[in-house]
């Protein structure tokens, strides 16, 4: 099977993985050869991360050359997909059958194996992460052979193999919750104060189905997106005033990649992103980090930030702040806890973020942030694992799984060595 040697870059471009071979096998017995065969490894998704999570200095995969496989159980309510499916092309083909997800993230163009293993996640209080999802998953071991997980067989050990960062072995299929297709209709408000939401967070991002607020921390106001399920009833609040055009999330840009507003009503899938898959997501020249802190603290991430105002704005496209609801898998940054997740959308300039993004966790670290797994962060490594509960647990799952380190990289290392000693929960 032949490999391509030609340097592959993340979606954003910020940084070129390492890996001297990129292999992209059409078929599953090729896939299995390739795992057993290969020395080190590991899976390379969709590209959207900005950092190393994803890297190797040895070989890499894609599984997006595949057959794709959509597999709805309708007795069970479960959909089992292949991995390398974008979840753009799952969502689409559940609701032509008839199902949706609960949840999706900002932009539909992210892989779903590659989601789970980082903890992505959209926004809503009674909504969990993606990865929260997953009810089963297929892997590939040192050896090549496929390993099958469940949540009902494997209780003890599952929540600790979905949020994963590719560690575990070389996922191929997932099996999913779903429930019937849903409509929702999206609405944004403008001018939104940022004491107001602060004062009352519960009444602000307990007012539609997904709520998100969008900032730049310097005008003292935001903008809201409301995605609100039909059929449901809607909060009571409605601070700021009405959008009465379209509006993109990063301010300044054309509302065309935007997904539909003002009201209408659509499929789930055509609403709960804020991107259509269609068009290139977000600003494009970027970079990202996003920090998950209590529900408990939102207030006072808020404040935090607004006093950094002047300094974030000049290095900032735009910042998000979601909700998202508790889950036990071991890794996820909503670990145990509802939490509220700070997201910030920089512009692509690395030596003028750092310093902000480090004044951003001094003032947010104590607050018990979490940095997602696929942004970027300068929080120790021993720190961030500290902060999980199960991290002895996990490393101790790469042992089992993976005792020789085949799917191991430098980023796994540095958070999961195996010379330290990690406290248990």
């Amino acid at each position: 099977m032949p490999a391509s040697s030609v340097p592959v870059r993340n979606w954003a471009g910020n940084l070129t993985y390492a890996s001297p071979r990129v292999h992209r096998p059409t078929d599953p017995a090729a896939l299995r050869a390739l795992v057993r065969d290969t020395p080190r490894i590991r899976a390379l998704g969709s590209g959207h991360s900005f950092n190393r999570v994803a890297d190797s200095d040895h070989d890499l995969v894609r599984l997006d050359g595949l057959p794709r496989e959509i597999e709805v159980d309708r007795e069970a309510s479960t959909v089992t997909v292949s991995a390398g499916t974008r979840y753009a092309e799952l969502a689409a083909e559940l609701h032509r059958r008839g199902f949706a997800l609960a949840n999706l993230a900002s932009l539909p163009h992210i892989s779903v194996a590659g989601s789970c293993a980082t903890g992505t996640h959209g926004s809503g209080d009674r909504l969990r992460c993606l990865s929260a999802a997953v009810r089963g998953l297929e892997l590939l071991g040192p050896d090549g052979e496929a390993v099958r997980l469940d949540r009902g067989t494997d209780p003890e050990v599952f929540p600790g193999t979905v949020v994963a960062l590719g560690a575990l072995g070389i996922v191929t299929r997932l099996t999913l919750e779903v429930e019937p297709a849903f409509a929702v209709s999206q609405r944004v408000r403008l001018d939104v104060p940022l004491e107001e939401v602060a004062a009352d967070v519960d009444a602000v991002f307990g007012s539609a189905y997904s709520v998100s607020l969008f900032t730049g921390w310097n005008e003292g106001t935001g903008r809201i997106w409301l995605k609100h399920r039909e059929g449901e009833p809607r909060g009571a609040w409605a601070g700021g005033r009405p959008a009465d055009e379209p509006q993109h999330p990063v301010p300044g840009m054309s509302a065309a990649p935007a997904t539909e507003q003002l009201g209408a009503v659509g499929p789930w899938f055509e609403r709960l992103p804020h991107f259509r898959p269609g068009f290139a997501p977000s600003a494009g020249e970027e970079l990202q980090s996003e920090f998950y802190l209590p529900r408990a603290a939102a207030a006072e991430g808020i404040a935090a930030l607004r006093g950094l105002g002047e300094r974030i704005a000049p290095v900032l496209h735009v910042s998000e702040v979601r909700t998202v609801r508790a889950d036990d898998l071991w890794l996820s940054p909503a670990y145990g806890r509802d939490s509220v997740a700070f997201h910030f959308t920089w512009r692509r300039d690395p030596e003028a973020v750092a310093p902000v993004l480090a004044a951003v966790e001094e003032r947010l670290a104590p607050l018990g942030a979490r940095p997602h797994w696929g942004k970027l962060s300068t929080l120790p490594p021993a720190r961030v694992a500290a902060s999980y509960e199960r991290s002895a647990d996990f490393a101790g799952l790469l042992e089992r799984f993976d005792p020789g380190g085949k799917f191991r990289n430098a980023f796994t290392d540095t958070y999961f060595p195996r010379d330290r000693a990690f406290p248990r929960g």
